[in-house]
């Protein structure tokens, strides 16, 4: 694979060089209700379509060059949407956490979920905490899942805890935003940020993380999406220099 000498250039967004070379994939896993209306369809079994998705690029994704996987599951915002398909939502991302944390512990996966927990049932919390516990060991990849999530709000709430502790590095404010990585870090900021759907926007994800993300927008619809897609969008990173700010010599040195 190309480049892989920038990969470990500015991973932490504080001017340390990372000795973890894999990349930071983040997916905002969009148009699941428009694939279903196409074909006459309820916008609920697009969601189940769209979670089978998630099974097949998460699965994809291990076999890649791929450290951390953080899908945009449920956005804060998402709360204004009819009461059935946020339901349908909820009791969804439930049984995937149950049905898959056995499988990603086997395979090595840390499932980590960000986000607000305190707007979710007692049900989906239950199950959050145990996929977490399941999956603590998971050393080949950490799989972060995003849940009643704002970039936003992460930022606001780390602001607020960094007057609490009065005194904190960037590091701890990084760790604040994004949360720990297995190595205790703040999460590696993103490297690669895909968007399916054919919207071009962030929607309020991983605004702190992403500053220096390569992004790479598609127009196929979230349950069409597979792993020759996110293997065609890790080989379109590769193919980028990435000069954080530099000229194109010295960051290629």
């Amino acid at each position: 694979m190309k480049q892989r000498s920038l990969l470990s250039i500015s991973r932490h967004g504080d001017g340390q060089r990372s000795t973890d070379p894999a990349l930071h994939v983040a997916i905002i896993m969009d148009g699941n209700g428009r694939w279903a209306t196409a074909r006459g369809w309820s916008r609920r079994a697009g969601h189940r379509a769209g979670a089978g998705a998630v099974r097949r690029v998460v699965e994809a994704a291990a076999r890649l060059d791929i450290g951390t996987l953080t899908l945009f599951a449920f956005s804060s915002a998402n709360w204004q949407r009819p009461g059935p398909e946020v339901g349908g939502l909820m009791r969804l991302f439930e049984v995937y956490l149950r049905d898959e944390a056995s499988n990603c512990a086997r395979h090595g996966i840390r499932v980590s979920v960000i986000g607000r927990r305190d707007r979710l049932s007692t049900a989906l919390k239950a199950a959050v905490v145990d996929a977490e516990a399941a999956t603590t060991g998971g050393d080949k990849m950490h799989l972060r899942i995003a849940v009643d999530y704002s970039g936003r709000e992460m930022i606001f709430q780390a602001a607020l805890r960094l007057r609490e502790n009065g005194h904190a590095t960037r590091e701890d404010f990084a760790r604040f935003v994004s949360g720990e990585g297995p190595d205790g870090r703040p999460v590696a900021d993103v490297d690669l940020l895909i968007r399916t759907g054919g919207e071009q926007r962030l929607s309020d994800f991983l605004l702190w993380e992403s500053s220096y993300a390569e992004l790479f927008f598609t127009n196929r619809m979230w349950p069409d999406f597979g792993a020759a897609d996110l293997e065609a969008a890790v080989n379109e990173f590769q193919s980028r220099q990435r000069r954080f700010g530099r000229v194109a010599d010295v960051a290629a040195s």
